[in-house]
């Protein structure tokens, strides 16, 4: 039997697990631990739905579970969607004791969340991620939200899961392009976080594009790691230090709402945002320009986009300015202060800014 690994983030209100490990979603009566006295609602979308919510039987062991089925991708993510699953709840009657299950991907990791947010003032829920990006990232630290036609993740609450379940056999079944995509996020924790990790993806490049088991999971688990230690730190993100985790960030929501949301693939998005984040902190002197290059060459390896072509630097402005890091009307920023390292800022000039959003190199 598969190993499973732990890691505990430590919210004040109530610390969880995540586990990481392969054939989670084959193991008989793995969620009891976590699952309140009421009923269940498993939220999924279509294609999830085919590849495993005819396991949730077995997870769930002489438990009943009703399922909602949503759209693929950020379709499934805006508030007709949220509103749907908020009037299941309701029809089908669910108490404050009743648990929600996010079975996919980050999108309805977000809207499932968001939902257990609201409903009754707020209900449990579990996270099972089926996707890289999902696993690594949006499944852990509690920030739920829907897209607007104002911006990306603009309506939201922080709403902590009861647990994240990783099945990193689940990762099998990804398309490639949607594998890459949550790779962006792996490659951003050794940015803010951990150089020796950014070398070990440097080193193991290849292995993770083969999907390799060991890689695999302590890539998961690593990730996971580093954004629970960050989480403990700063949970409902007042310090500054959680912000460090929307490296690339900023660009990339700007990216998706003027592209139009579903174009661009979340992960392939971060990893244009964060090359432009990179061109902007060498203009600034906080990166040298090797380190940039270092992080370009190796998202390129592993096959996603270094530049955002087709987007004027002021439309990209425009959709800046919805974010929610900035402060006073003026946009803010996470920029990379050497590898391994970043910083929340506002300290640029528009010069800089508008260089890095053209894609000109330093």
């Amino acid at each position: 039997m598969a190993k499973i690994e732990t890691i505990e983030v430590a919210t004040a209100a109530r610390p969880y697990p995540v586990l990481v490990g392969g054939g989670l979603l084959e193991r008989a009566g793995i969620l009891d631990q976590w699952m309140g006295g009421g009923d269940v609602l498993a939220v999924t979308s279509r294609t999830v739905a085919g590849l495993y919510l005819d396991r949730l039987p077995l997870l769930l062991g002489a438990r009943g579970c009703e399922s909602i089925i949503l759209p693929d991708g950020e379709e499934a993510k805006d508030a007709s969607h949220w509103q749907r699953i908020l009037r299941r709840m309701a029809r089908l009657g669910l108490g404050r004791d009743c648990t929600l299950l996010a079975l996919g991907g980050g999108c309805v990791g977000d809207v499932a969340g968001f939902a257990a947010a609201c409903y009754h003032r707020g209900v449990d829920y579990v996270q099972l991620p089926t996707t890289l990006l999902a696993q690594v990232d949006s499944s852990v630290g509690g920030k739920t939200a829907i897209n607007t036609d104002w911006g990306k993740n603009l309506l939201g609450a922080f709403h902590q899961p009861r647990a994240v379940l990783c099945d990193t056999r689940a990762l099998d079944t990804l398309p490639e392009r949607e594998y890459a995509a949550g790779l962006a996020e792996v490659v951003k924790y050794g940015m803010i976080a951990d150089s020796g990790f950014f070398d070990w993806l440097e080193s193991n490049k290849r292995m993770l594009l083969a999907r390799d088991d060991d890689c695999l999971r302590y890539a998961v688990r690593r990730s996971v790691e580093i954004k629970a230690r960050i989480v403990a730190e700063d949970e409902h993100d007042r310090s500054g230090r959680r912000a460090a985790l929307n490296f690339g960030h900023s660009f990339a929501h700007a990216i998706e709402h003027s592209a139009g949301y579903g174009e661009w693939l979340h992960g392939e998005a971060v990893a244009a945002g964060m090359c432009m984040a990179a061109r902007l902190a060498v203009l600034e002197g906080g990166l040298q320009e090797a380190e940039r290059k270092r992080l370009e060459a190796l998202l390129d390896a592993l096959g996603l986009p270094v530049h955002a072509e087709g987007f004027g630097a002021d439309t990209l402005k425009r959709a800046m300015l919805a974010d929610k890091k900035n402060l006073k009307g003026a946009i803010r920023l996470v920029l990379p202060n050497g590898m391994g390292r970043a910083r929340l800022t506002g300290d640029f000039s528009d010069e800089s800014l508008d260089a890095a959003l053209k894609g000109r190199e330093p």
